[in-house]
């Protein structure tokens, strides 16, 4: 079996779905179709019960996916520690506005058990570069949201989340329990600065143009709402101070959390780095 059948298997059973696996590979689906059942055929078993709405893993499926699992996290392992020998054990990662999500300080955890001879460096970026600096060569990796331009550049969902509307607490609005897009043609929206990315300023304004004050930071996001009225999106889940309050929109679409790598970097500890990220998530 090789290394890379098992993460095509591991990628089919996580997604259960073998047109989501393919998208996560960056591969068409014949041929994740064709390495699976070779796979099967080497096995001498099925891995998985198909049907028209997806996949469910064999009991031998469920028994493969804890020794893949196993396997490729030996491998990525003695990749790290060769280039740790090589000294080449330093990562740099990018996070963008708000290192509170729970998700991060679990995948920090689980990285410094896993990792312990690895240095991470933590660049905190501001809201006008999704990719928190990856295009100028700034970070090795971004944990970050989409949309945004991926061109030449390799990106992992790690969780969606729902979005509100951020409304000041004694807004009449603040008190509905859910609002639409529409409701909020008239109010003023902040903007990010002339250049940001188009696919992030759109999303960020609900997908026409707006006007607003221009933010660069969170924290600018929310002064903006609670100085002058200003309505914003954050994803649901998020702290407010007690002044502020948000709303769920029945109809924006979720704010994916992802983790992106420029597509030609080779870095092993990417690899480990982004099998951890998506362990973590998960939880």
């Amino acid at each position: 079996m090789e290394l890379r059948t098992l993460r095509y298997f591991v990628a089919v059973a996580e997604e259960l779905h073998f047109g989501r696996a393919a998208t996560r590979l960056h591969m068409s689906q014949p041929p994740l179709s064709r390495a699976i059942k070779q796979l099967e055929a080497d096995v001498g078993a099925p891995l998985f019960t198909r049907s028209p709405t997806g996949v469910t893993l064999t009991a031998v499926g469920s028994v493969l996916l804890d020794e893949a699992r196993a396997l490729l996290d030996h491998a990525d392992r003695v990749r790290v520690r060769v280039s740790a020998a090589a000294g080449v054990a330093t990562l740099t990662v990018g996070i963008l506005g708000d290192g509170t999500d729970p998700g991060v300080a679990r995948l920090a955890a689980a990285y410094r058990r896993s990792h312990p001879g690895i240095d991470i460096r933590v660049r905190d970026t501001d809201l006008t570069d999704p990719t928190c600096g990856l295009r100028a060569g700034l970070v090795d990796i971004a944990l970050t949201r989409a949309p945004f331009d991926e061109t030449a550049l390799t990106v992992r969902q790690l969780r969606s989340d729902p979005v509100g509307v951020v409304l000041r607490a004694d807004d009449p609005l603040a008190r509905r329990e859910r609002l639409r897009l529409a409701e909020l043609d008239d109010r003023r929206w902040f903007q990010f600065p002339q250049g940001t990315d188009p696919a992030w300023q759109s999303y960020w304004n609900g997908g026409r143009p707006r006007r607003g004050p221009v933010v660069r930071a969170v924290q600018e996001c929310l002064q903006a709402v609670l100085w002058n009225g200003t309505v914003g999106l954050a994803p649901l889940g998020h702290d407010l101070p007690a002044e502020l309050a948000v709303v769920p929109l029945t109809d924006m679409p979720p704010s994916r959390v992802v983790a992106v790598w420029n597509e030609s970097d080779t870095n092993p500890l990417i690899r480990s780095f982004i099998e951890t990220a998506t362990a973590a998530y998960r939880r």
